[in-house]
């Protein structure tokens, strides 16, 4: 579902794509000034992102609001560098999320095969790797790159 809503901070009018795991335990909005069509669709080549056939989205000037009915059916996973947590749901299997910083630097990418509306976002995925990068050089690209990410749990 693409819901328009008012970023009252901004002034500006956000669209919000809502969606979540297949079970209902995680639920996703992803809020952004931008329509579908304007913003890049990565494919991460990495193994875990191949292996799920992931194909993600960020908009710096956006926002990803997750929440999390069972923490303890919430998943994070670490591999590579261990600078992200990779959001899966225990019960049903789906991968949301990945999430890098803390609190108020927390930034994310949503993975659209995850949202509702993931159709919209229809542009060819970029493939993309990142094996070169060290620790420094992928934290500044996520700061940069990624959205800021709220997150509630009950």
């Amino acid at each position: 579902m693409n819901i328009l809503s008012h970023d009252l901070a901004a002034g500006n009018t956000m669209n919000a794509h809502s969606g979540g795991c297949h079970c209902g335990n995680v639920r996703l909005t992803f809020e952004t000034g931008l329509d579908p069509s304007q913003i890049e669709v990565r494919a991460c080549q990495c193994s875990f992102c191949v292996k799920h056939g992931s194909r993600a989205v960020a908009d710096p000037d956006g926002r990803l609001i997750i929440s999390v009915k069972d923490r303890a059916q919430l998943r994070t996973y670490h591999f590579g560098l261990r600078t992200a947590d990779y959001l899966i749901c225990r019960d049903c299997g789906v991968y949301v999320a990945a999430i890098a910083g803390d609190d108020d630097d927390a930034r994310a990418i949503v993975i659209i095969n995850a949202l509702d509306d993931r159709e919209r976002f229809d542009r060819e995925p970029v493939p993309v790797d990142f094996d070169a990068e060290g620790r420094e050089q992928r934290q500044a690209r996520r700061r940069a790159r990624w959205m800021p990410v709220e997150m509630s749990f009950g």
